[in-house]
């Protein structure tokens, strides 16, 4: 740690030590007070809100601002996902194919809603209605790299000199708002109808709440980290392909289809040739690295939270976060459970849904993770909401926003 210029900066091996620290703090508050567990709200971001709370009250009476090498915060996010595609294979995505086709549409006609929510508060406020934007899909749906990538365009092309300030304020509310809201709805949804898993497999994410003594040897946890590694290799290589090409990508998709690959090639035969691993074992370590993995990615992007930046745009962005709020909630109760099946897989999806719409990926699987861990399994849902919204989503934002631009240029 370093203080500097009234900075204090944490390194890569504070803040990811912080962060397990931040996790902790987060399950013991969770296991206190649970109201917290019956509205499925994630542990680390129960610890990493009051972390960022507490910061933003250091910066306010001593005048001192935190900041974090985040460099172990995108590590965990390409092991989470790489664990994903592990768990997952070929005819999982061929099981989802029209459920993920569904889910795709419907969060579309939402994204186009979204940016509708925003222009129109904007005005309301007597803003400029482009700014609107950046409190729809550029900063809710596309998240704070979304928002820092289009601030530039906003401000050369449109004069909106604190577009970079507006759209961190969104993303950051916005982030705040999907980790309470999913696992609430699918709480409510699962108590109301009275739903269930239909099978009892084995977590996608960590273990659930009845299961807590489950074994693993040194074995089968190493033999998930070497497919995890072996995948990520894999995902660099399709990664820096892609790129050739003019098609960038997040690494944490790219490795997750390696995963997938790997799981539907390789670990049929392997499991089949090599009688004295215990498949079933590295199974359950990759669930368990996923649980990690996702904590401490989440934990570090809510501690890090620079709450004091937005505090002079808190008004109208307050009421524009609300106002999507309301809006995304609904849409999940009364149109993505509907169409999804009105099943328990429908009711974790509208977590995840949850996340997509206010928040991020990791706030997504964290909202589910939340509710399987409780309820039980869903593969499905683990399976169909990060192809939606880490991969098909962020091409179609690129074109919504653009066309949105365009609109407003003409």
């Amino acid at each position: 740690m370093e203080l500097t210029d009234n900075i204090l900066a944490f390194k890569s091996f504070y803040a990811l030590t912080l962060a397990i620290i931040v996790l902790f703090i987060g399950k013991a508050l969770n296991f206190r007070f649970t109201v917290l567990q019956d509205f499925n709200i994630p542990e680390p971001v129960v610890g990493g809100l009051l972390f960022s709370i507490f910061f933003a009250i250091i910066h306010f009476s001593l005048g001192i601002s935190v900041e974090f090498d985040l460099a172990a915060r995108d590590i965990m996010l390409v092991y989470f996902f790489t664990t994903i595609g592990l768990n997952s294979n070929v005819m999982d995505l061929v099981k989802g194919g029209k459920p993920l086709l569904v889910l795709l549409l419907a969060t579309i006609f939402y994204m186009i809603l979204q940016n509708i929510i925003g222009i129109s508060v904007a005005s309301i406020f007597g803003l400029e209605p482009i700014i609107g934007l950046l409190g729809g899909t550029v900063s809710l749906i596309g998240g704070h790299g979304t928002a820092i990538a289009w601030a530039p365009t906003f401000v050369e092309k449109y004069g909106i000199h604190n577009a970079m300030e507006i759209g961190i304020a969104c993303a950051t509310f916005g982030l705040i708002f999907a980790s309470l809201m999913g696992g609430p709805i699918a709480s409510y949804l699962i108590k109301k109808h009275d739903l269930k898993p239909e099978g009892h497999e084995v977590q996608d994410v960590g273990l659930a709440y009845d299961e807590k003594d489950s074994k693993i040897d040194y074995m089968g946890f190493l033999h998930a980290i070497l497919g995890i590694h072996f995948s990520v290799m894999i995902g660099m290589i399709f990664n820096e392909t892609l790129e050739e090409m003019g098609l960038k990508l997040p690494l944490f998709v790219t490795c997750l289809f390696a995963g997938i690959l790997i799981s539907s090639i390789v670990t049929p035969y392997a499991s089949k040739k090599i009688k004295w691993l215990d498949w079933y074992q590295r199974k359950t370590a990759l669930a368990l690295i996923a649980d990690i993995s996702l904590g401490i990615f989440l934990a570090m992007s809510l501690m890090s939270m620079q709450l004091w930046v937005i505090v002079d745009l808190a008004g109208p962005i307050i009421t524009m976060i609300i106002a999507q709020f309301v809006v995304a909630a609904s849409v999940a109760l009364f149109i993505i459970y509907k169409i999804m099946g009105r099943n328990y897989d429908a009711a974790v999806i509208c977590s995840g849904f949850g996340g997509i719409s206010l928040g991020s990926t990791a706030t997504a699987m964290a909202n589910m993770t939340a509710v399987t861990q409780r309820y039980g399994t869903s593969h499905l849902a683990f399976v169909i909401v990060p192809l939606v919204c880490a991969f098909f989503i962020d091409l179609v934002n690129v074109v919504l926003i653009q066309s949105t631009l365009a609109y407003f240029s003409a």
